[in-house]
């Protein structure tokens, strides 16, 4: 199985150049399963759901979310009404949506996806480390390939989520940062790891955002309010091959400029 992961669509630039790249892509790659985080489309801030059905329509099978998933009031319903937008497991108990969601790839094989937020720089109700062993476990009685999308801050969380789950789950994909990393490998145990995939985006800016904007809340300490780049505009994520029992066979990051 050939598994894409794109990561942090962010603002409309990021947006239309998935709907318009991804059916390509997914041809072009022989794709059999395509998961998008998502959670900055919506104007670099949150999701709503007139968005993630483009995304999906365009040829995402899952979405994920992250830290901002409940910057638009919208999406609270939609979560509760669709088992392919999954936000982080990790959020209250009590809010709407899943964490863990199976979904049948192109030959109609189960994967199952699960979104966690770091614990390190980020708000989350429990710590990622505290549930996931269980979510695997579930996982992995449901489907034979397992993907762990991991919205964390800290490079040494991620990376050491990776490890633990070395050889119980097939990839698990670091995202947040929006900077892509050079380490995309596959562990001992047969796992495929990326601290992280980077950012479906403009880069020419910092991290998706107009880069002046950005500088003067540094500088100034003041709030500014903050507007998606446009410049720059690329995929980034990674791509997985694994074989029938879920065990990765390959992990290379990829980038995908605007043409």
């Amino acid at each position: 199985m050939r598994i894409l992961f794109l990561a942090d669509v962010f603002g409309s630039p990021g947006r239309l150049i998935l709907e318009q790249d991804l059916p390509r892509l997914r041809e072009e790659l022989a794709i059999d399963f395509c998961l998008v985080n998502a959670e900055n489309a919506t104007n670099g801030a949150g999701l709503s759901p007139r968005h993630a059905e483009r995304i999906l329509a365009a040829g995402a099978d899952v979405i994920t979310l992250g830290n901002h998933s409940w910057r638009r009031s919208e999406i609270v319903t939609y979560l509760a009404t669709t088992d392919r937008v999954v936000r982080p497991a990790n959020l209250s108990r009590f809010s709407p949506g899943v964490g863990l969601s199976v979904l049948p790839a192109a030959d109609e094989s189960n994967v199952a996806v699960i979104s966690l937020l770091g614990a390190l720089f980020i708000n989350s109700s429990c710590g990622p480390f505290e549930i996931v062993d269980e979510l695997v476990e579930e996982a992995a009685r449901r489907a034979p390939v397992v993907l762990v999308d991991f919205h964390a801050e800290a490079t040494s969380e991620k990376v050491g989520l990776a490890r633990w789950l070395d050889g119980r789950v097939t990839a698990v994909f670091g995202s947040h940062t929006h900077v892509q990393t050079n380490d995309a490998r596959v562990l001992a145990g047969g796992t495929a790891a990326i601290t992280d995939a980077g950012m479906t985006g403009p880069h020419d800016s910092v991290i998706g955002v107009r880069a002046e904007l950005a500088i003067e809340r540094m500088r100034t300490g003041m709030q500014v309010r903050f507007e998606p780049a446009e410049g720059g505009v690329r995929i980034e994520g990674a791509l997985v091959e694994c074989d029938s029992n879920g065990r990765a066979l390959s992990c290379q990051a990829v980038r995908f400029p605007t043409e």
